[in-house]
């Protein structure tokens, strides 16, 4: 074989080697592994995911052709929520989402390497998960569900719709962070607008019931229903018992008020989803958790149930109707 023949042939065999490698690697099927605080029976978790799947699916990535996506559900128990946050890990996923903070911060426990993009997680920075919004640092980055003043506003609201109110009953989820945060900062509104309050656990049905029927007992009572994976699965239970007591109540996201909530005031969740979705997308190709800022909401929704605020004899002021992005009658 004359030199110059060979020089080619070479030339061929190193170029075209890492060339199918390159390929090779663009044919890989990733794996997404998906951890969603909520049930797997409950048709908010279902939402969530299906919103997720559509957004990667705009963006090129097609669950069983590209990308296997992994789902989990912890249904609100911080024990699922490790054991099936080890479980994808063991799976190796190329990248993690998370909805909700007890969802992030067992799958940061279980791999310290492994991208997180989160979703609808209230204080990421207070809860360790990143070192700051703009530099996340780390191997998490997200999507804020909204800051913890938003929880002083919804009292506020109570006070507008309701202004008779006096005794305030404070669902919450006292395990997690955000349930933390988000009483500490009604509790501090609550002196200048002339409102004692009472906290109630949302850890099962049974507590909820005894605690409201237990807090009804005192006059101008009302209800403001704080951010977690349990209010939303006892979401029927606490509609139909505010109903039935007829107190007036708030709730931070808008699933609550077609099936009879008063009112709501929260972020858009479906689009925090589908935001997630935008970062699964740039970490796939390449890009570092850490070098993706954390972003906070977008829009935020105001909805109203007339048909609840007539029920309960009350009158919805209209600068609080004119504020309103959806309104059920």
């Amino acid at each position: 074989m004359r030199r110059r023949e060979f020089l080619r042939l070479l030339g061929g065999v190193a170029a075209g080697y890492p060339f199918g490698t390159r390929a090779q690697q663009a044919d890989r099927v990733r794996r997404v592994g998906v951890l969603i605080g909520l049930s797997a029976d409950g048709a908010e978790g279902q939402a969530a995911l299906a919103v997720l799947v559509h957004a990667l699916q705009q963006s090129g990535w097609v669950d069983g052709r590209n990308v296997k996506i992994e789902p989990r559900w912890a249904g609100g128990h911080a024990d699922d929520a490790r054991k099936y946050a080890a479980e994808l890990v063991s799976l190796a996923p190329d990248v993690m989402v998370a909805t909700g903070g007890a969802s992030v911060g067992a799958l940061l426990e279980a791999s310290k390497t492994i991208p997180v993009v989160f979703a609808n997680v209230p204080d990421p920075v207070g809860s360790g998960f990143v070192e700051s919004l703009s530099r996340p640092g780390g191997s998490a980055t997200g999507f804020v569900q909204f800051e913890y003043n938003l929880s002083g506003k919804w009292l506020e609201l109570l006070k507008q719709i309701a202004p008779d109110v006096t005794n305030v009953a404070v669902l919450w989820d006292p395990t997690i962070v955000a349930g933390v945060g988000q009483f500490a900062v009604i509790q501090s509104v609550a002196p200048s607008l002339g409102v004692e309050l009472r906290a109630i656990n949302v850890r099962n049905a049974a507590e909820i019931e005894r605690g409201i029927a237990a807090f009804v007992r005192r006059a101008n009572s009302g209800m403001i229903v704080t951010a977690s994976a349990l209010a939303i699965i006892h979401r029927d239970l606490i509609v139909s018992l505010a109903a039935r007591y007829r107190v007036p109540a708030v709730y931070f996201q808008k699933v609550f008020v077609p099936s009879g909530g008063l009112v709501s005031y929260g972020a858009d969740f479906a689009d925090q989803y589908r935001r997630a979705a935008g970062y699964v997308d740039r970490i796939l190709k390449g890009e570092k958790a850490a070098d993706l800022p954390v972003q906070a909401p977008t829009r935020y929704e105001l909805v109203i149930n007339l048909k609840t605020a007539k029920a309960l004899g009350l009158t919805v002021p209209p600068s609080v109707l004119a504020r309103a992005d959806e309104v059920v009658e």
